[in-house]
């Protein structure tokens, strides 16, 4: 879904709840997802926390992470 605020268009976008921790390759879990209602913009952190070695990732969101192609990293598949 598409949402205009002034002359610029941000699009919802489905973020993984999971990611592989760059530091252990443990399974880091999203702290707090974004609300139902809540728009994710450019410049906004989304925090992981890592269940093996406890690291925290704060993860900048650029504009390539809310175009309508998924890049790599952002997966709904889930970890295996």
């Amino acid at each position: 879904m598409d949402r205009s605020r002034g002359s610029r268009t941000i699009v919802d976008v489905e973020f993984a709840a999971i990611i592989i921790c760059p530091d252990c390759g443990g399974h880091a879990h999203l702290v707090q997802p974004p609300r139902d209602d809540e728009v994710v913009e450019t410049g906004d952190v989304l925090v992981y926390r890592c269940e093996d070695c406890l690291d925290r990732w704060d993860v900048v969101v650029d504009e390539e992470d809310l175009s309508r192609e998924s890049p790599a990293g952002w997966s709904d598949r889930p970890v295996d």
